[in-house]
């Protein structure tokens, strides 16, 4: 409501001063703005690469990231950040299953994996899949099917609950990534 008020307070202030009434004083926002990039979630925290570029949060994302492109690729690679609480968004094989059933490979494209690995004492569960990706979320529409796309997840066993951690983008771009994911993965602390 405070912030509502804010912005009428502005609208008013704006008006008044177009047609040569008396200024009113703007109010001081209700709310700080938030800290971005969002490096911590769900009990851990992480380090966020230089070059990547914070995005929109969601009540379904807890962050995104945008990563540079890679040299003839026309879409940047995103990472989206999911926490949905403790014991809340399926569980880790419910989750990789689903990441898997979002591509179709074709007979170029290797074959997905996963495997299980610990950053100190977290369990990771790392994913990886290519081919055609096709990202619905029962949400409304659906993006178009994208062919040449590459997953690279980590499914982090957190404190609070599971964080996922999923990058997906062109085939070139992902691999001119996969330092600074490693490196993000890697930088996991609770």
């Amino acid at each position: 409501m405070q912030v509502l008020a804010a912005a009428v307070l502005g609208l008013l202030a704006q008006l008044m001063s177009s047609h040569g009434g008396p200024p009113v004083p703007l109010a001081p926002a209700a709310t700080p703005a938030p800290t971005f990039p969002v490096t911590s979630g769900g009990g851990l925290s992480w380090a966020v690469p230089k070059s990547w570029t914070p995005g929109p949060s969601s009540a379904m994302r807890l962050a995104t990231y945008y990563l540079p492109a890679a040299a003839g690729d026309a879409d940047r690679p995103e990472l989206a950040v999911f926490w949905f609480g403790p014991a809340q968004g399926g569980t880790i094989d419910q989750n990789v299953a689903r990441w898997l059933s979002q591509f179709e490979a074709g007979p170029a494209d290797p074959k997905p994996t996963r495997s299980l690995t610990r950053i100190g004492t977290i369990p990771v569960t790392l994913v990886t899949a290519a081919g055609t990706y096709s990202a619905g979320t029962g949400m409304g529409a659906a993006p178009a099917p994208k062919s040449g796309t590459v997953l690279r997840g980590a499914m982090v066993e957190g404190p609070n609950g599971a964080v996922y951690f999923k990058l997906t983008g062109p085939r070139r771009s992902v691999a001119a990534a996969a330092k600074d994911f490693d490196a993000l993965v890697a930088s996991l602390k609770p």
